[in-house]
């Protein structure tokens, strides 16, 4: 297959970790006699930096005419520090995904069994634990109008939701629960809100059209509890954008790691693959960086296209990583000296290699990237 991707590494770690994920599908497009176009463009702080725009012309054309879009990360301490800046790299991320129409946010919640101990969690209330969370990306309170008064001392966000853009989302999360546990949980706030009030009138209607789906209604303060207290109760988790944006990331203390955490943005004609984590500015260039999210979602980029034993071997890899501890600092406190680099090195020998890669930890040499 060929395939045309556009990659935007962005900001802090964003480059670092999007190395990797490139370095990943180059061997699996060697491995699986595939060819793999890359086209970089800028995006966030370092375009803001460039171009004064944090989503250039250029990006977007680039985006535009390819099949799909690998991201890195977004944003620079010195805006979090100036809420009175006018130009900010978020608007970079928020305009591709309105521009591109990416509606269908998906993140992937799963408890590895290596590496339970690694959460915050109890190993009991988290085993087993394996969420998909669908999460409405290009409307609601992150894209209504914003006003703030003459004299800045009041301000107010629109949260606004069509019947139209709960229903294509809802379709898709209702047809993920179908192939998995056949269970979807709406997250919404409907005792307070009018606009998540229309989301669980949406639902009720549509239920008829999946039968074999069983429906829940939770409200948002109560699913962020059930989440730390027994996730494993969830399977398919839909939800508004800013609600999903915050539950996404309550759930990295489920696995252990924000690092861990893959997405995918999906529309209608164009598809964006990206870690749920931020730029993490002060851990740039320092080596530190968690690969794994944006291996995992360059695994899901090949989901998207059919190739299901190419992701397979992707995730096997992680699973070896893990499984040997050859992970970053956050996960790792066995070896130090394995760089957001060597991670990739590992999975990136393990697609070349899968049968060689010696389960004796031991017996890998940390300072070359080929296992031994």
């Amino acid at each position: 297959m060929k395939l045309n991707i556009a990659v935007l590494p962005g900001d802090g770690i964003g480059p670092e970790v999007t190395a990797q994920a490139v370095k990943v599908l180059k061997a699996i497009a060697m491995e699986f006699n595939h060819i793999f176009t890359f086209n970089y463009g800028l995006v966030g702080a370092s375009a803001i930096e460039k171009t004064g725009n944090p989503l250039p012309e250029e990006t977007i054309s680039i985006c535009k005419k390819a099949d799909a879009i690998l991201f890195g990360a977004i944003g620079n301490t010195s805006y979090d520090l100036n809420p009175d800046a006018k130009i900010r790299p978020e608007q970079g991320l928020l305009g591709l995904r309105k521009t591109l129409d990416l509606f269908a946010n998906i993140r992937p919640v799963i408890a590895y069994e290596e590496i339970l101990n690694k959460s915050s969690l109890k190993k009991s209330q988290i085993k087993d634990t394996n969420i998909l969370i669908y999460r409405e990306l290009t409307s609601g309170i992150y894209f209504g109008e914003k006003k703030l008064s003459d004299d800045g001392k009041k301000a107010s966000d629109i949260c606004e939701y069509t019947q139209d853009e709960i229903e294509r989302i809802a379709h898709l999360a209702f047809k993920a629960a179908h192939s998995r546990k056949r269970k979807l949980t709406l997250v919404d706030k409907a005792n307070v809100l009018e606009s998540s009030r229309l989301w669980r009138r949406v639902i009720q209607k549509m239920e008829p059209q999946y039968p074999d789906v069983k429906t829940n209604y939770m409200y948002v303060d109560k699913a962020a509890m059930e989440l730390i207290i027994n996730p494993k109760q969830f399977d398919v988790i839909l939800t508004e954008n800013m609600f999903g944006d915050i539950l996404s990331e309550e759930a990295s203390v489920i696995v252990g790691s924000i690092g861990l955490l893959a997405s995918a943005s999906i529309g209608k004609n164009h598809a964006m693959f990206e870690p749920i984590h931020g730029a993490y500015t002060r851990a740039t260039n320092k080596g530190i960086a968690n690969p794994i999210a944006s291996i995992l979602s360059a695994a899901m980029l090949l989901d998207h296209f059919g190739l299901d034993d190419e992701a397979a071997l992707i995730r096997e890899g992680v699973d070896k990583s893990l499984k040997l501890h050859i992970t970053t600092p956050d996960l790792n406190n066995k070896y130090d000296n394995i760089s957001t680099t060597k991670v990739g090195d590992f999975i990136e020998d393990f697609i070349n290699h899968p049968d060689e890669t010696n389960l004796n930890f031991t017996n890998i040499h940390l300072g070359q990237s080929t296992i031994i």
